[in-house]
């Protein structure tokens, strides 16, 4: 079976998290091939893996969200003009009416055309125009057209993408990659699969409330952006995955059909973590934190920063090692050096990238202070090198760290409120100082991952999926119709 993996701003361009999940499960099934259809920001990074690609990877094709202008460019003096059928399908786009999708799709596969002369065209001024007259006309006209322009770009470039033919689409999100898996189902008639890590449109709605680059006014315009992108690929997909039982209420209240619904676990290789090598002669008396983290706002590592200044003064003998690439986002990764250095906290290490076995079996803790995730590796890592975790409460993090209704384990670490720093520093310290609890917890985390969280009942979930959506797909009856 060829299965088409659909990733934004991840494999195999970035290290670590949904990458590493990708990686995983290309690995785990080697009689289907795959290709990845990847979405990135522009063609400075193409072609700049950070994995070495497994066998059955037969082809990697890349989507841009900024790019220059490919395509047909109209005769000198001429504009493209849209049909009454496309206009109105552009129309019910940018209004957010129910979007006349199809038309939409056959518009941008179908039709060559230069996506600068829609986007500077009579059609895109008028519907804009309207729409501003209707919801937005306290604002400067030139302003609110030439945003509008920038934010319809990129899902213009994703929409002219050429999507490689596969027998099933695994869209490792929604938004534009949920989006290029709908339009690929539509064109093909193929299955879809939406695998959420996290719940993307929640997301990208945090990040755009908090962005300063947005005018308050744009910020619902964008939000709705994802929202409708979302709501397609929901709408669309055969199969939809949650990590969690939450992450699946948060599908639905977005808009999610219930029986589409399926609880898919993370999964680990516990193997790679058995006999890991301990601590390097002379650090016998240090108690090493470790954080497998990119060095990104997200992960708010600046609140970690802070509680282990504060937590290092009760315990002199702390080292936080922060274990992750820095060059994901460099000037926050420089504010946080700069931190450090006007804090003069000392035994803060930034290793950049590493094999995290070469340094997991060296830590008496990890940490884990984000203020989003989903149901994160690296706490299913540490615990299979018996590690116990702090972690803040997003995410599945509660559930992993103290179980589910079903689960009488016990806590496998402590759990912290975002930002919380004086309570982060609290149970640095109370884990620090005691090597009972830590073993103890370690051990708990370890059970748990046996139980519920190994590589092969991940493998053997999928692999239903796949077979079932293969099925699906060679039965011509049930093929998408629009």
């Amino acid at each position: 079976m060829r299965i088409c993996i659909v990733a934004e701003g991840c494999y195999p361009y970035v290290v670590g998290g949904v990458s590493g999940w990708i990686n995983s499960m290309i690995k785990s099934f080697p009689e289907h091939e795959f290709v990845v259809l990847s979405i990135i920001s522009d063609r400075t990074t193409s072609g700049k893996f950070q994995y070495e690609l497994p066998d059955n990877v037969s082809e990697v094709y890349e989507a841009y969200l900024n790019d220059n202008d490919w395509g047909t460019k109209p005769k000198e003096g001429r504009r493209t003009h849209l049909s009454n059928k496309q206009h109105k399908a552009l129309r019910s786009i940018i209004f957010n009416y129910e979007p006349e999708w199809y038309a939409i799709f056959d518009l941008f596969q179908k039709t060559a055309f230069s996506i600068d002369d829609i986007l500077m065209g009579a059609d895109f001024l008028h519907i804009v125009q309207e729409y501003y007259d209707k919801n937005y006309s306290q604002i400067v006209f030139s302003d609110f057209l030439w945003t509008m322009r920038s934010i319809y770009l990129p899902l213009f470039l994703v929409l002219k993408t050429k999507i490689p033919k596969a027998d099933v689409y695994h869209c490792v999100a929604t938004g534009y990659a949920g989006l290029l898996g709908g339009m690929a189902k539509y064109m093909y008639g193929c299955r879809l699969i939406v695998s959420e890590h996290g719940i993307y449109t929640r997301e990208r709605e945090e990040e755009i409330l908090k962005a300063s680059w947005v005018g308050g006014i744009y910020k619902n315009i964008w939000i709705e952006q994802f929202r409708k992108m979302s709501k397609l690929a929901y709408d669309r997909a055969d199969v939809v995955t949650a990590l969690y039982e939450h992450a699946s209420e948060l599908q639905l209240e977005l808009g999610c059909p219930k029986d589409k619904i399926e609880i898919t676990p993370n999964g680990i290789d516990v193997s790679r973590f058995a006999n890991l090598p301990g601590k390097l002669p002379g650090e016998e008396n240090d108690i090493n934190i470790g954080a497998v983290v990119r060095v990104t706002p997200i992960k708010e590592i600046k609140t970690m920063i802070r509680a282990f200044a504060f937590a290092k003064k009760e315990v002199p003998n702390l080292k936080l090692w922060i274990m992750g690439p820095t060059d994901e986002d460099s000037e926050y990764a420089r504010e946080c050096f700069e931190l450090v250095d006007v804090m003069e906290i000392k035994d803060v290490k930034f290793t950049g990238r590493v094999n995290v076995t070469d340094y997991l079996g060296r830590m008496d803790f990890t940490i884990l202070t984000s203020i989003s995730e989903g149901q994160p590796l690296t706490i299913l890592e540490s615990y299979a090198a018996k590690k116990p975790v702090i972690a803040t409460d997003v995410g599945d993090c509660r559930e992993l760290i103290y179980g589910d209704i079903f689960d009488d384990l016990g806590a496998a670490g402590i759990l912290c409120h975002i930002m919380n720093v004086e309570e982060i520093a609290r149970a640095m310290i109370e884990l620090a100082l005691s090597k009972d609890k830590r073993e103890k917890m370690g051990e708990i985390g370890y059970k748990r991952v046996m139980k519920n969280y190994k590589v092969e009942m991940m493998h053997e979930k999928y692999e239903e999926i796949y077979a079932r959506l293969r099925a699906g797909y060679l039965d011509d009856s049930e093929r998408w119709i629009v």
